[in-house]
């Protein structure tokens, strides 16, 4: 069976973390959603998404395809009725299509023509940039849960202070030195070749993937992923880091999503709730205005390639779209478009060439190519965003 994950409604929501990758690859937990079915269902899945981004994320179409909304999180209940999903047969979540069967000889899917089945267990749904870090405690059980079954953590090294052990897995040549683990309010997972250097101290849930590092003294509370390569410092909680971002110093990151590439200057600092209590609201690309989430505590939404300097001070609810370079002393604006260059005194516009050259360099730090394909993503969401660069 061949098996397709597609954005749905949702991508709008997610702005700006699916201008430059799919929904499917937005990392929640440990895995990225895609990581997430392909270790459920034990095969290579390929993506619908949008045309500009189709070049990096191809769609194979086989004679039988089954069609996945990559919002919703796998389980393994889940799963099960997806594998065993026969033609005109659906799967549904109240309104919304989770996966369905169709063949390349159908002209249109009309699900009036299907039969639905309802699927009514509780399951992680994106549906907006906040879920990725409101639901991050869930996912990190969820994925920890996946990846460690019928395996052996490595050792926790001598000199490290723990508490539950049997929630702590370490994976080959992760390095811990001197640091305090608490699992006892959810699990800690630390990825191949990690390092968590002296004096740190990390509460669960809490997930680092590959080659991450935690620096000197780092304090970690539950629901904070760092993806692949990430490097981070100072005071975190309940974030997500996507991968190869670094916060690599002191400064508070909390109620967070990073997109990859970003780097937060020293001693940067994000507020996650207002001095009145009041609900925060954030940008929303959809509408074009900022709107309700519902949430007390939010702080800093950024997508890919975006920078700060030192002592940055970014207000609750602030977001900050792809390849954005913000400096200076006081408060930027709570919504930074894409390709900004500037602070508090004012911005302009941040000219794609330079945008290149910053990103190849970066990249090449991480022996990854900035090839024509990147740049003919970054080129379109910089036409695309144009609408909101009227600084």
């Amino acid at each position: 069976m061949n098996y397709i994950l597609f954005d749905g409604d949702v991508r709008k929501s997610l702005l700006p973390f699916t201008y430059t990758r799919p929904v499917a690859d937005i990392r929640i937990g440990i895995l990225t959603i895609r990581e997430k079915w392909e270790k459920y269902l034990n095969i290579t899945t390929t993506t619908i998404t949008e045309e500009y981004l189709e070049e990096k994320y191809p769609m194979v179409e086989l004679e039988e395809n089954i069609l996945i909304n990559a919002s919703f999180c796998p389980t393994k209940s889940l799963v099960k009725k997806v594998k065993n999903l026969s033609k005109n047969e659906a799967i549904f979540k109240g309104d919304d299509v989770i996966a369905f069967f169709t063949s390349d000889s159908q002209e249109e899917v009309n699900f009036e023509d299907y039969k639905h089945i309802e699927f009514d267990e509780e399951i992680i749904q994106i549906k907006n940039t906040w879920d990725i870090f409101s639901f991050n405690y869930e996912a990190i059980q969820q994925d920890f849960d996946l990846l460690t079954e019928d395996r052996t953590s490595q050792s926790i090294p001598e000199g490290t202070r723990y508490i539950n052990k049997e929630n702590i897995f370490i994976e080959e040549g992760a390095k811990i030195t001197f640091a305090t683990l608490n699992a006892s309010e959810g699990p800690i997972y630390i990825g191949k070749d990690a390092v968590i250097m002296e004096n740190t101290t990390v509460r669960g849930p809490f997930a680092m993937c590959e080659h991450a590092e935690l620096k000197i003294g780092a304090k970690i509370y539950g629901g904070t992923t760092l993806g692949p390569y990430c490097k981070v410092g100072g005071e975190v909680g309940n974030s997500v880091l996507m991968g190869y971002s670094s916060k690599g110093h002191d400064g508070y990151l909390g109620n967070s999503v990073l997109g990859e590439w970003c780097n937060l200057g020293a001693d940067t600092n994000t507020s996650n709730l207002k001095n009145n209590y009041a609900e925060v609201k954030l940008w929303d690309y959809e509408t074009g205005r900022f709107a309700k989430t519902g949430l007390q505590f939010c702080g800093l939404m950024m997508g890919d390639h975006s920078k700060c300097g030192i002592n940055t001070m970014f207000n609750t609810g602030t977001v900050v779209g792809v390849s954005a370079n913000i400096f200076g002393s006081g408060f930027p604006r709570n919504f930074i478009p894409s390709f900004s260059w500037g602070g508090a005194a004012g911005f302009t516009e941040y000219k794609t060439n330079k945008v290149y050259e910053v990103a190849t360099v970066v990249m090449q730090r991480r022996k990854i190519v900035f090839g024509e394909v990147d740049q003919r993503i970054l080129e379109h969401v910089f036409n695309e965003t144009a609408q909101y660069r009227n600084y």
